[in-house]
Formats: C-alpha cells, structure tokens, sequence
C-alpha cells in the first residue's frame, strides 16, 4: 500500500501554481475560416493588409463643403451655398466642390479631394432650389473618417492569444482577411478505470456493477470550457491494462484525466501509472478540498495528468476547480471572473479547519430575498448536483457559515 505521506495536502490554489510553474505549454494551431473563428484564440499577432476606411468618409448625411465657407454661420446669420449635385454611394466622387458649392453625401459616401467637411443635413435648411442655408459653421475634418484612421497598413490589428469576438470578426474580414491561425482547442483525454464500471449504454446493471457517469460529465465541462474531449474507454483493475490505456491516451490528448484510483487503497494504480508517462511525474497528491482530497496533479513530458476520484460528484467537482485554469494556461489567457450571486443561508453549514468546502446549494425567493438551502448528500450521488443550482464554497479554516450568513453562490 502507498504510504501515507502521499497525502500531505495543499490548498488548491497552491498545487496549480506548483504544476504551472513547471508546465510550458505549446500548443498547436490550425488555419480556419475567418467566418467559423468566432470564440477560437488567434495563434498569433494579425497584420492588417491595408488601411481601413481606404478612402475618406462621411459619418452622417449631410453635406460635403469647404470648412472656410462655412465660418462664422449661425442661425441668425446662415451661409448660403450653391448644391452642385448628389454623391453617389459605391463609386469615386466625379464631382468636386469649388468656392461657395455643396455637395449632398449619405454616412459611408466618399467625400472629394477638394471638400474638407460635412455638414449635418439637420443644421442646414433650403434656401431655393439648388441652394442650401448652413446654420452652423463645420470645423476641418468634421463629420469625417479619414483614410487610415481606424486601421494603418502593416498595423498590428490584434494580438495573438486574443479570444476573437464578433467585432474581431467583422473586424479582419473588413480588411480582407478569410482565414486565420487560431490555436487548436486543448484535447483533453478522459480515461475512467474500475472493473464495476460500464458504459451508460448497458441495458442493465448486474450486482456489482455501474454506468460510468465521469467521462461525460467530464467531456460536458470540457465542451462547456471550450475545449475538445477525447472519451478513452473505461480500464479495468489490471495494472498491464490501465497502462496501456493511459499511454494509449496520453500521446493523443494535450491534458489527461484519469478517474478512479487516486486514492492510497492497495487497488489503486494511479501514482504507478502516471509514473511511468513521463518526468517529473507526480507533482501533488492531496489538495485540501473536500470532495477531491486523494486527487493527483502531475506533469509528464510537459503534459498536465490529472488523477480524480472515482465518485461522480467529487470527481466532477474537483475537476470544475482544476480544468478552467489548465485550459485557460494552455490557451494562453486568463480565468474569466465567475458567476457569482449574493444570497442568505437557510441553515449551517459547517466545515473542518485546514479544508476548503463545497456545497451543493439550490435558490429560491423568500420574502423578496434570495435564499440558499445546502444540498448535502453523498460524494457519489450525481443528483445532489442535478437539483443544484451553483456552489457554496466555504474557505479554508472559517469554521463554516452560521444560517442567515450572505454568502456568495457559484452559479453552474
């Protein structure tokens, strides 16, 4: 049997910084359309072609002109100008404004060299046919996007490792960009191990035996995190077995989960296993989180490998605190802040000194407030979580929350 030491436990937070600092993720990239990269992280810097607007614009409808034709006009006291014609949206100018002329011009149209300014069909009023009154002086450059002004070629328009956003999408085809780098989502490999377990399809359970949950509550928090999920099968309790399944995994996938045998009971091979993946190997066994205490972080040829329990809940918990962080480190980005909601506790919970709790919580309104009940159940029971609606996570030695506590619930 292992040795008890395996079980010096540490804060979560402490035994990610552990494995992050040995762990130099290289992750790999892939070309896509532009159109199908939104959500996708770029894989690196992207260089605009060309300058955007590629010519100079008006912001609003109104008319083109010579800034100085207009100075000193005020509703008292209007300019007067001649209306040459109407500029034609989609096409170069083939007129030109002289000395005291007008042109009319839609938000978008290209404005002629020889105007300077436009000015907002709202501050002007006819004065005849073909002659306008401005009532408010335009300053140069008024109500005009200049050429180059949101984008220069040869501009670094977005940086690499940016999570594109509709904006940034609209943003690299307004420059002529169809297609982009953007990195590879993260595999994560998802091995389940125990001679009770079988596959949910099983039309029936003999005694002994159950359907393994884990590796699709697992691929569903992967999927939801954004990243791909690779369902290795289920290993049995034969060491030769379990090994080769793992290694089988490991050279497919960016980051392993293995889920049962992380515990320090004689049937439990996961230590030995991971072992024998690759250097340093076993990292941490043991965080001081309840569920999820015997859970394992190794690193292995540079590739994190995760060891979680067996039970559904501790294993789906454990991992909601883990795979964020290592999905987030593999793309380069940081951990969005969580979803959080202020409610009051409608009884105790409490909680043991040197351990971080987790509580299955369900809301409801009551008397115009939000109120938490505690979901307690046992760690293996997939249904406490199914009639929750987030987590009460209780800090390392509060010693719990008394009822009528506020307290902060991580919504699912």
């Amino acid at each position: 049997m292992p040795s008890p030491e395996f079980f010096q436990v540490v804060p979560v937070s402490d035994a990610l910084r552990h494995l992050d600092s040995h762990w130099q993720p290289a992750p790999l990239s892939e070309t896509i359309a532009t159109a199908d990269a939104f959500d996708r992280v770029l894989a690196a810097d992207v260089v605009s072609p060309e300058q955007v607007p590629a010519f100079r614009k008006s912001t609003v409808d109104g008319y083109a002109l010579r800034a100085a034709d207009t100075f000193g006009a005020s509703q008292s006291l209007p300019a007067f100008l001649t209306v040459r014609g109407e500029l034609t949206m989609g096409q170069a100018p083939d007129l030109d404004v002289g000395a005291g002329e007008a042109l009319l011009i839609h938000t978008g149209g290209m404005l002629p060299a020889s105007a300077n300014a436009v000015v907002m069909i709202e501050h002007t009023q006819a004065s005849g046919e073909s002659e306008i009154e401005v009532l408010r002086a335009a300053a140069p450059g008024e109500n005009v996007i200049q050429a180059g002004e949101d984008v220069s070629a040869g501009q670094t328009m977005l940086a690499g490792r940016q999570r594109l956003r509709p904006q940034d999408i609209g943003a690299l085809l307004s420059v002529g960009i169809p297609s982009v780098a953007v990195l590879r989502p993260a595999r994560i490999g998802i091995l389940s191990c125990g001679d009770e377990l079988l596959p949910p399809e099983a039309e029936s359970t003999p005694p002994g035996k159950v359907r393994d949950i884990n590796a699709y509550t697992l691929s569903a928090l992967t999927q939801k995190l954004g990243a791909t999920p690779l369902r290795l099968g289920i290993a049995s309790d034969d060491f030769a077995d379990y090994q080769r399944r793992a290694r089988d995994g490991f050279a497919a996938c960016d980051i392993l989960l293995l889920s049962a045998g992380s515990s320090v009971s004689a049937r439990d091979y996961t230590r030995d296993v991971i072992a024998g993946l690759g250097q340093p190997g076993v990292l941490q066994h043991g965080l001081a989180t309840k569920p999820g205490k015997p859970t394992i972080l190794a690193l292995c040829d540079n590739k994190p490998v995760i060891g979680l329990p067996g039970n559904p809940v501790s294993a789906l918990l454990v991992a909601r605190q883990l795979l964020p962080a290592l999905i987030a480190r593999h793309d380069g980005q940081t951990l969005p802040a969580p979803r959080l909601l202020s409610a009051r506790l409608s009884q105790r919970v409490a909680s043991v000194t040197g351990r971080e709790d987790w509580v299955a919580v369900s809301l409801s309104e009551r008397e115009g407030r939000l109120q938490a009940q505690p979901i307690f159940g046992k760690s293996n029971l997939i249904f406490t979580l199914v009639e929750a609606d987030g987590l009460l996570r209780v800090p390392l030695n509060t010693g719990g929350y008394d009822a009528g506590s506020l307290i902060d619930v991580l919504m699912f």
